[in-house]
């Protein structure tokens, strides 16, 4: 009988051995080459751009294929030839860009954008629940994209940085604008927002002790102002008063003296962070009724229904009206007044995000190690994983770990 053990004892035939084998798993990511498009939005009252030339640069260097619609970068100041330079492919045709593996704007997405996209793609906006339609959410889920709000994208530190540097511009623009409106420019009362020597300061009441109002104290209180915060946490004005580093006025929601403040104020900033679809007036109509003729109010949260009641929704181009003999200013998207700032801003974030999308192989692979992203997802593949929006039009949403996993 012919032996059929080798040397070492182990079964062979021929040289196949059968001696068992570590498995040899898949250890390395693949570079996956995207395609990003970025489409204008200047029809939508949108000056802001998500990625600047500069990211446009990082990204096509890396092998990645960024389309530009031509226009797309104008309110940010940002010239086609600027993207041109930097590697961006320039289209006119808004179907182009919106076939592109991954689609960013920074204005919510129109029904005539919806019917540019080609379907089993990534999707990337400002969300605004508020305002979205069913017709046009019912559109995405019939393209089956995956669909993300920047709002809500969350980071390594569970901060929501988009949210974070929008605030932080929305705060400090408030003032300035407050500033603009308290003058004799626009037909104010003539007041020097802040103070100088022999000459009582102005006064602002700020509502809401988060990075909004944080940056809106700043800008007050370098001017000169007297500065007031109201919230409903003491936890969150004692961290508000230790991290501005001066002394200002902090109260809780206590009606009478928020209503004396509101009485002498000259200023009222809304930076109350609403929950979606829960909209709530911290400021009632009739605590308007009483500020002082010309007093200037702006509602930070007004994208989210406003926390003020007499402010509106309104669009960037015809955003004050005057109520009570008080000036209102309330844009949904105040940082496009300083859409460059604000373009770099997001792009500082967003361009990292493409980078690890391209090295983890895709958004799906992203999404599984990511929970910070998944916080943003609201569509997965056309499956509804948003449980407000699924409130709002009485839809079923689904988990999106648990459809994650099967993938």
């Amino acid at each position: 009988m012919m032996n059929n053990k080798g040397k070492s004892g182990n079964i062979s035939f021929g040289n196949a051995s059968l001696m068992p084998k570590e498995e040899q798993l898949e250890t390395a990511i693949r570079h996956k080459r995207i395609t990003i498009g970025i489409p204008s939005d200047r029809k939508n009252d949108e000056k802001r751009v998500a990625l600047t030339p500069e990211a446009v640069n990082i990204l096509v260097e890396n092998d990645n294929e960024v389309i530009v619609q031509k226009g797309a970068g104008t309110g940010a100041n940002y010239s086609d030839k600027d993207y041109s330079d930097n590697g961006a492919i320039l289209t006119d045709s808004p179907a182009r860009v919106f076939s592109a593996d991954a689609v960013i704007k920074v204005a919510p997405f129109t029904l005539q954008d919806t019917e540019y996209l080609r379907g089993n793609q990534l999707v990337m906006s400002f969300l605004n629940v508020l305002k979205l339609s069913e017709e046009i959410l019912g559109k995405l889920i019939r393209k089956k994209v995956t669909a993300v709000a920047l709002e809500k994208i969350r980071d390594s530190n569970g901060v929501m940085p988009v949210v974070e540097s929008m605030s932080e511009i929305s705060g400090v623009t408030s003032i300035l604008i407050a500033s603009d409106y308290l003058s004799n420019h626009h037909g104010g009362k003539g007041v020097l927002l802040g103070g100088i020597t022999g000459v009582t300061p102005t006064e602002v009441v700020i509502i809401g002790a988060n990075t909004a109002g944080e940056y809106a104290a700043r800008a007050a209180l370098g001017l000169g102002s007297q500065v007031k915060i109201f919230d409903k946490s003491l936890h969150n004005l004692r961290r508000f008063q230790n991290t501005v580093g001066q002394r200002l006025q902090t109260s809780v929601f206590h009606p009478q003296v928020l209503k004396k403040a509101l009485k002498s104020a000259d200023v009222l900033v809304g930076a109350i962070e609403l929950e979606d679809l829960r909209p709530w007036y911290y400021i009632t109509e009739d605590m308007v009724k009483t500020m002082k003729k010309g007093a200037v109010v702006i509602d930070l949260s007004i994208d989210r229904g406003g926390c003020i009641e007499t402010t509106e929704c309104r669009a960037l181009r015809d955003p004050v009206y005057e109520k009570h003999q008080v000036i209102h200013f309330s844009a949904w998207n105040l940082p496009s007044r300083v859409a460059r700032t604000a373009s770099i801003a997001l792009s500082n974030i967003f361009n990292p995000l493409f980078q690890n999308i391209a090295e983890a192989g895709g958004i799906t692979q992203l999404l599984k190690n990511d929970p910070g992203i998944r916080n943003g997802v609201y569509l997965f593949n056309g499956i509804l994983t948003n449980e407000t929006l699924g409130q709002k039009f009485g839809m079923i949403s689904k988990d999106l770990d648990l459809l994650i996993s099967a993938f």
